[in-house]
């Protein structure tokens, strides 16, 4: 063997696992089914959306990210809980431990498999999403004209203006990237939860208590401190639960997004950096269970 299988530690091992990873998942039924779901839903909103031009964007906007951020979340948390358990299986994760290839190694490749899925998954939905939202902003733009060809062109002007600004804004690719976020910290949550699981069941069945329990996190929190005072005893267990239950709601940017208003630069780099803090952290606690378990 040359020195470089004997490395501790490879980019090229990890790619490797990763491009086997991404082509296992792209053949999962689960997926097509999702993604279909997904892109009619997108698709669909276009009709269901028969309002003012103001109120038509923002329904269309929140259908759109909607479905964007709930097929991510469940494809991230699907396709994950059965790799471990399907290597198992299949003993495909013998074959691949019993090479040059560290357990670490292994458990970061399949998650970058994962999140490489979410990423082309997600391109495919933004690109939809956003043909759908020029599709209706130039049939808008259109009949806003026809309807004021005798106005003034000032006027005429002032309402194409409205029209724009109403259909595309630049925190849209925020609340896109915040989407992808959340789904690479529900991924590697996932990937930790399966180190310890019995089957792919148990994994999705936790992994849906744990998604509703992150969602409802900030009200029981506020609901606790009011309750039992803001001790440092109290608030140490709030912060030990936070850690192990993340906040999934922090993520939920989509209805400022939609209402246009401006997600401020301080927020987005916050958020940003809780997702891959928390990406990393479930890695390393997956790989700290998944070194000790006798395969």
């Amino acid at each position: 063997m040359n020195a470089s299988a004997h490395r501790a530690f490879s980019f090229r091992r990890i790619a490797a696992i990763t491009g086997n990873t991404l082509t296992e998942l792209t053949r999962l039924k689960v997926f097509y089914v999702l993604l279909l779901f997904a892109l009619v839903l997108i698709g669909n909103s276009i009709f269901m959306a028969q309002f003012t031009f103001q109120q038509e964007f923002q329904v269309l906007k929140d259908i759109g990210l909607g479905a964007m951020s709930l097929f991510t979340s469940l494809l991230a948390i699907v396709a994950t809980a059965r790799l471990l358990p399907q290597d198992v299986e299949d003993r495909t994760v013998y074959t691949i431990l019993a090479k040059p290839v560290t357990r670490f190694e292994y458990l970061a490749g399949k998650l970058a498999g994962v999140l490489l899925l979410l990423a082309i998954s997600l391109l495919v939905m933004g690109a939809l999403f956003f043909l759908v939202l020029s599709f209706r902003e130039h049939t808008v733009l259109r009949e806003t004209t026809q309807q004021m060809s005798a106005a003034p062109p000032e006027q005429l002007a002032e309402a194409l203006r409205a029209v724009q600004a109403s259909a595309f804004n630049p925190n849209l690719f925020s609340g896109i990237a915040i989407i992808y976020l959340k789904g690479c910290l529900l991924a590697s949550l996932t990937l930790f939860v399966s180190t310890f699981a019995t089957s792919t069941i148990f994994t999705i069945v936790v992994m849906v208590f744990v998604y509703f329990i992150g969602h409802l996190q900030a009200i029981a929190r506020e609901y606790w401190l009011q309750t039992n005072g803001a001790g440092w005893i109290t608030r140490i267990f709030l912060a030990f639960v936070a850690l192990l239950f993340p906040d999934l709601q922090t993520f939920n940017l989509v209805d400022d997004v939609v209402a246009g208003t401006a997600i401020p630069l301080a927020l987005l780099a916050k958020t940003a950096t809780l997702g891959i803090f928390y990406t990393g952290f479930y890695l390393l606690l997956a790989w700290s269970v998944f070194y000790r378990k006798e395969l």
